[in-house]
């Protein structure tokens, strides 16, 4: 088998198994990302800091070791997010809290943005800059970027990685994911990170599954890339023999504007302890929107917290029914496109009340809209069903994904 020429190309997966072979060295793939960084990192920006010859010098030291003493991820190349605790680091917005910060594009069109507060770490990957990536997620910081930049993100359950190393934002809701160009590359990081389901692991055909589509009391949101995306999922899977039932939200807990404040007071109560340090540090150094949470502007009180609290953690269990009647739950992922201009990140209206009731989150990067950019879907499962989650991801997305491209 011939050596690829565009090493920068291949997935994690892949390249890995060339290590295996002994026919690349990690030095040379090393230094193929890196004239890959060096050729767009003017238009990307996905860096907030890089050492090329530190990555250097780390690939010939990795070149040394016994293969009987290689670990699972050796001499791949991982993005991590600017509010986790290493060098070599993905841009971000300020405490990956606001709404705005890098200069960080989208590699699809640099006029628009790649999403975030995970900016860099989807750009990175939608780049070819990096195989993999992490992120966290407090709204949509995972799944949003990966939609707008048409690759394949993972947000798991909440709790199932640790958070130590990285600076949360909310304590109730933040959860650690990753970023890939293929569902086995998700998988690979899902097992390294010891993601485990309680039952055994389904494998199961397209024909067998049952899909719930869940359009949620956000659908007035929705712009119309994202109705032709649903739309469009739900008639592939139709036509591959798949069970598809439209589902609403139970009628006592579908209402916008309660369900929002929900997430918005656990949030940001959890936001008002996270940042009280900086503020009492350098209060004059941090965006106005983080300084308005530490004082709380919003006058929210501690029974309102509570009540709060209370109400997402009745609803984590009614939703885990919901999905055990299903293969998977599929939802949107964005509003639409990637909206133009590099001032916002887009909205998170359809991912914070998955992060919020913890259950994990596939977005599947199978189609885009009118003018090119990627629309994808969100497949959701019961928490602590990140693997199976996985799986019927592997099916669902080969189906989506041949059926896809271009839908408005």
């Amino acid at each position: 088998m011939s050596k690829p020429t565009k090493l920068y190309l291949l997935t994690a997966t892949e390249v890995l198994a060339l290590f295996r072979r002994n026919a690349i060295s990690v030095e040379e793939y090393a230094g193929s990302l890196l004239g890959r960084i060096d050729d767009r990192d003017s238009t990307v920006k996905a860096w907030e800091y890089l050492d090329p010859e530190l990555v250097l010098r780390q690939a010939r030291a990795l070149d040394q070791i016994p293969y009987a003493e290689r670990g699972p991820l050796h001499g791949a190349a991982v993005g991590i997010k600017d509010v986790i605790n290493t060098k070599g680091k993905t841009t971000t917005s300020e405490f990956a809290r606001v709404n705005c910060g890098p200069d960080t594009t989208n590699p699809r069109d640099p006029k628009r943005t790649p999403g975030g507060s995970s900016s860099g770490s989807a750009a990175a990957v939608a780049d070819f800059q990096v195989p993999l990536s992490v992120g966290t997620q407090t709204g949509g910081s995972i799944i949003r970027p990966a939609s707008y930049t048409g690759i394949f993100g993972m947000k798991p359950t909440y709790g199932a990685i640790s958070p130590e190393g990285q600076k949360t934002c909310s304590i109730s809701v933040d959860t650690f994911g990753f970023f890939a160009r293929s569902i086995e590359d998700l998988q690979l990081l899902a097992n390294i990170f010891g993601l485990k389901d309680d039952g055994p692991l389904t494998d199961m055909s397209i024909q067998e599954s049952r899909i719930a589509i869940m359009k949620t009391p956000v659908w007035h949101q929705a712009g119309p890339g994202t109705v032709a995306a649903m739309d469009k999922a739900a008639m592939i899977l139709e036509s591959y023999g798949v069970k598809v039932d439209h589902v609403s939200f139970p009628s006592e807990h579908d209402d916008f504007d309660t369900l929002e404040r929900m997430y918005t007071v656990v949030a940001n109560s959890d936001a008002q302890t996270t940042f009280l340090k900086e503020y009492r540090m350098n209060k004059a150094e941090l965006h106005p929107e983080i300084r308005s949470i530490v004082q709380n502007s919003s006058n929210y009180t501690r029974k309102e917290v509570i009540q709060e609290m209370d109400r997402y953690a009745s609803l984590r269990p009614i939703f885990d029914r919901i999905a055990a009647n299903y293969s998977a739950i599929i939802t949107p992922s964005a509003v639409d496109e990637a909206p133009l201009g590099l001032t916002g990140m887009g909205s998170a209206a359809f991912n914070w009340f998955w992060t919020g009731i913890h259950m994990p989150v596939v977005n599947i990067p199978a189609f885009s809209g009118a003018h090119g950019m990627p629309i994808g879907i969100s497949v959701v499962a019961g928490r602590y069903c990140d693997q199976n989650l996985l799986k019927i991801s592997q099916v669902l997305g080969k189906a989506l994904m041949a059926g896809g491209a271009r839908i408005s």
